[in-house]
């Protein structure tokens, strides 16, 4: 398949490197248009306060590659409009550093808004993203994004089965369908990591930001939600929970209506 591929941790995160890889070896025809920046939490939105500059961009990928200095969704809006020499047959999102289950994860993410903007333009679209233990995360951070060995050996795996998704999936996706593939890994992921069909949890997630400092400035901060998901069916949290892969498929012509 001919693929655009994008992300919201930028261009230069080892999630999105990984599955470039995989994606490659898997024999697909690969344009890759990533934020510039991290561009995490910033949902379906797009940049209106100001001009967009996209630049061709080497990053040894082997594949033709632009940045954007803009969010996911400028990413793929401008690459499709305005970059890409050819018709791509489909949009893949990620791997995201950190998991995006739940409704509230869902809709302010930016890795599965960027999977979005491809179902606008009418192509089917797969979000993929990799559930990262807290301490796994923040040695992340503080190593400049560099995975450790564990962490590594997990990224490709996932990869390798998200490029056998993209495979399975979006081939039988029918085009404008307002429909896209939402994959979470579970810590570790192993090669016969077993894949399970799960919907958005229900998840209240209040309370992300510190109380005010001196400045009256306020922090995003992580705080602990309450899943009130009922037993069945299985949930997104629930499946990477307990050590499988999760896939919502998220059709949004379904929200708003009984």
């Amino acid at each position: 398949m001919k693929l655009l591929v994008t992300n919201d941790d930028g261009i230069t995160s080892p999630f999105l490197h990984e599955l470039i890889a995989a994606l490659k070896a898997a024999g697909h025809e690969l344009y890759v248009v990533a934020p510039l920046k991290e561009q995490s939490w910033t949902s379906a939105s797009k940049t209106r306060s100001r001009p967009v500059k996209s630049a061709i961009s080497d990053h040894g990928f082997g594949c033709p590659t632009w940045t954007v200095d803009g969010t996911p969704c400028d990413c793929v809006n401008i690459g499709i409009a305005h970059l890409l020499p050819v018709k791509v047959d489909g949009v893949v999102s990620g791997i995201n550093a950190g998991f995006n289950c739940s409704l509230g994860f869902i809709l302010a993410s930016g890795t599965v808004a960027g999977a979005w903007e491809g179902a606008l333009h009418g192509l089917p679209s797969m979000a993929v993203s990799q559930d990262i233990p807290e301490e796994v995360y923040y040695h992340l951070k503080d190593h400049g994004g560099r995975p450790d060995a564990e962490l590594l050996t997990t990224l490709k795996a996932s990869a390798a089965h998200a490029a056998r998704l993209v495979g399975e999936l979006l081939p039988t996706t029918p085009p404008r369908s307002f429909t896209i593939h939402n994959v979470n890994f579970p810590f570790p992921c192993q090669p016969d990591t077993a894949v399970k069909c799960t919907v958005p949890a229900l998840y209240f997630v209040p309370g992300l930001f510190s109380p005010a400092n001196d400045d009256g400035t306020h922090r995003l901060i992580w705080t602990a939600g309450e899943d009130v998901s009922p037993p069945e069916p299985l949930s997104d949290l629930k499946c990477v929970a307990s050590g499988s892969i999760s896939h919502t498929v998220v059709d949004y012509r379904k929200l708003g209506r009984a």
